[in-house]
């Protein structure tokens, strides 16, 4: 799944552009509000139909345009070409793939897998645990797809038992809960699945940046499982009623990474946080990597500001050898440090919204 060609309309300050991009990694400069974490933006658009710098997309779409537009030629992993295009506006959304319009974001999000690191990105270990429950359903997303039909009739589940906990309705309770039961199982039986592969591959990458020992993944359920689910619900139902809404289960679900036993977050320093932050990406799209042959895109925004000289080389020679297709930005060549080791390469300037390769 690697972009062979993108094209962007009215995204930021892109008006109309076309990039034909390296297979390999594409390097992307130019001074602020250039537009070129635009570029990535658009390609965070086009695999997850939402931006991962705004909660609404009008401020996404250029002044200009009442709608963005991002589409792009891919090369599946059998050698195929597939065509992927979406248009945004601030009302609703189209998406197309192979000339047909499909209903379903996921449709988009399995045909171009991607994972990105931006600022923001480093809250993951900070901040609640809805930002580390969908970062782990993500990779579980990708890894089985069986996984989301189960996640999507727990959520169906959920919300009727949270509407008649609402209307305080008791005796009608006790037949989602049997749904809920039983489809809540099978959603953290994924996760549990999921992180005994995920957690040896970030093993070894983070032995790769830092120097720590004693490092786990601890995978939190969202309620006892010392206790039967159903169990759960039951000592619960009184707290739910009260509150209107169910206390227990997958969806107050989380992972905590620990170092020595401690939460990392309260172990490590900030420069240590980021680097298991960005291991943590990287072990995603490793294992995805492995299972499928070919990733889609792994997105870097604004390279320099969050990693130090030496760990951005590192962080550069681990990209290398992977076979997937990378984008990162950066204000000046120079951030990027020596290329010379850098096979498969593409540098692009960008300036006011027009992107040029160098």
């Amino acid at each position: 799944m690697t972009l062979l060609k993108l094209d962007i309309y009215a995204v930021r300050n892109i008006q109309q552009q076309t990039i034909i991009p390296s297979p390999g990694i594409n390097f992307i400069v130019g001074e602020n509000a250039s537009g070129k974490s635009a570029v990535i933006e658009a390609i965070f658009i086009l695999g997850r139909a939402k931006s991962f710098r705004s909660t609404t997309i009008k401020p996404v779409i250029n002044f200009a345009h009442n709608h963005l537009i991002v589409s792009a030629q891919t090369v599946q992993a059998n050698g195929s070409i597939a065509h992927l295009g979406i248009q945004l506006d601030v009302k609703d959304f189209c998406c197309r793939i192979n000339q047909q319009t499909i209903q379903k974001r996921s449709d988009l999000a399995y045909a171009l897998p991607l994972q990105i690191i931006h600022p923001k990105s480093y809250e993951l270990l900070d901040a609640g645990p809805q930002l580390r429950r969908e970062f782990l359903d993500w990779g579980v997303f990708n890894n089985d797809e069986d996984f989301l039909p189960a996640w999507r009739n727990f959520k169906k589940a959920l919300s009727q038992r949270n509407s008649l906990l609402k209307a305080k309705r008791p005796a009608y309770i006790n037949v989602w809960d049997k749904e809920l039961i039983y489809y809540g199982t099978i959603v953290n039986s994924f996760r549990q699945r999921y992180l005994q592969k995920f957690k040896p591959i970030f093993i070894e990458i983070i032995n790769q940046f830092l120097e720590i020992d004693d490092t786990e993944i601890k995978l939190i359920s969202g309620w006892d499982t010392s206790i039967e689910f159903h169990q759960v619900l039951t000592e619960d139902l009184e707290k739910d009623l009260r509150y209107g809404f169910t206390h227990s289960g997958p969806h107050r679900g989380d992972f905590q990474l620990l170092v020595k036993n401690r939460l990392a977050k309260d172990f490590v320093s900030r420069g240590q946080l980021k680097l298991l932050v960005m291991s943590l990406k990287l072990a995603q799209v490793q294992l995805l990597t492995n299972e499928r042959s070919n990733m889609g895109c792994f997105l870097i925004d604004d390279f320099s500001a969050e990693l130090d000289v030496t760990n951005r080389a590192k962080l550069l020679q681990y990209l290398n050898k992977m076979e997937c297709q990378v984008f990162i930005t950066a204000t000046q060549k120079s951030d990027f440090g020596n290329l010379s080791q850098i096979k498969n390469y593409k540098m692009f300037h960008v300036e006011h919204g027009n992107i040029k390769q160098v």
